[in-house]
């Protein structure tokens, strides 16, 4: 029988709740799971290192992009198994694996689906598995945490990034694998490791979380109509296309502003810093998604 670990984030939910997830799991045959509740996504990280240290062979996360982030950190190079019960508001790494937002089937991926091996960016020491961004993204998403996103969900974006988007344009310089790659103002830096970001935009189509190489984006609109015509192409697959768009690979990013800029990793807010270290860590961790006869 496999050891299994919950880590749950208890002001967040899908299905019946927590108590849904233990008959589930019993129902299974996981009658007594290594179980912890936190309050605040941030506590996710030791929680989840013990518990691969306790032998848990699938952590199963339990709450929103933050907590799975903060799992995914701790997980990496453990051998544990990083299992996603998406009860978040955009479940980002969930939506691009194909992991189900129904209890039940989450948890079945988790117990019998495919474990696949997938690499993770490291942005100032610190995993991620979705995305790392500077500038518009990570002010939109830092103005909505909280309160406001908790009482109108993915609305709340809608209002912050209404207001990110007047944030003037910073300089930049970006190195890519030891080369100077990109110098001047830049509104946006996104660093990807899948297709699909916020808002459901699939900004990068060409990524692979298991290709060895991280994705990366520098915006440079400066005024609302540049941005609507950003965020157009963007809607539409085709942000490669914009002259106000420039995107390359790599497997070793550098990236420096002028100023102290808010960053952010899978969703979640960051310290201002001048500067961002990128390297990814090519299969890192094995994540569960539906296999044959798992849906």
């Amino acid at each position: 029988m496999t050891t299994v670990a919950v880590v749950a984030h208890r002001a967040k939910t899908i299905g019946g709740g927590l108590p849904q997830l233990r008959r589930v799991l019993a129902d299974r045959g996981v009658d007594a799971p290594i179980w912890y509740e936190i309050d605040k996504s941030r506590k996710a990280t030791k929680r989840a290192a013990q518990a691969a240290a306790d032998g848990a062979e699938v952590v199963f996360a339990w709450g929103g992009d933050g907590t799975v982030q903060r799992c995914v950190d701790a997980l990496a190079g453990t051998g544990a198994a990083l299992a996603i019960l998406p009860a978040g508001t955009a479940n980002l790494l969930a939506s691009n694996l194909g992991v189900p937002k129904d209890l039940e089937a989450a948890v079945d991926v988790g117990l019998f689906g495919t474990r696949r091996p997938l690499d993770v960016g490291r942005v100032n020491g610190e995993r991620f598995a979705v995305m790392a961004g500077a500038g518009f993204d990570a002010a939109m998403i830092r103005d909505a945490s909280g309160a406001m996103k908790d009482r109108v969900g993915r609305l709340a974006y809608v209002w912050t990034g209404a207001r990110a988007l007047r944030r003037p344009a910073r300089p930049t310089r970006v190195e890519v694998d030891g080369q100077k790659w990109f110098s001047g103002e830049s509104s946006c830096v996104l660093i990807a490791n899948v297709g699909t970001i916020s808002g459901g935009i699939t900004a990068f189509p060409q990524a692979e979380p298991d290709d060895g190489r991280l994705d990366i984006g520098v915006v440079t609109a400066s005024w609302m109509l540049q941005w609507v015509r950003v965020l157009g192409r963007m809607a539409a697959g085709q942000a490669q296309r914009s002259p106000l768009v420039t995107t390359t690979t790599g497997t070793a990013i550098d990236i420096r502003f002028d100023t102290k800029t808010v960053y952010e990793l899978d969703g979640g807010d960051r310290p201002k810093t001048k500067r961002l270290k990128v390297r990814v860590q090519p299969s890192a961790i094995r994540v569960c998604v539906p296999g044959p006869g798992v849906r």
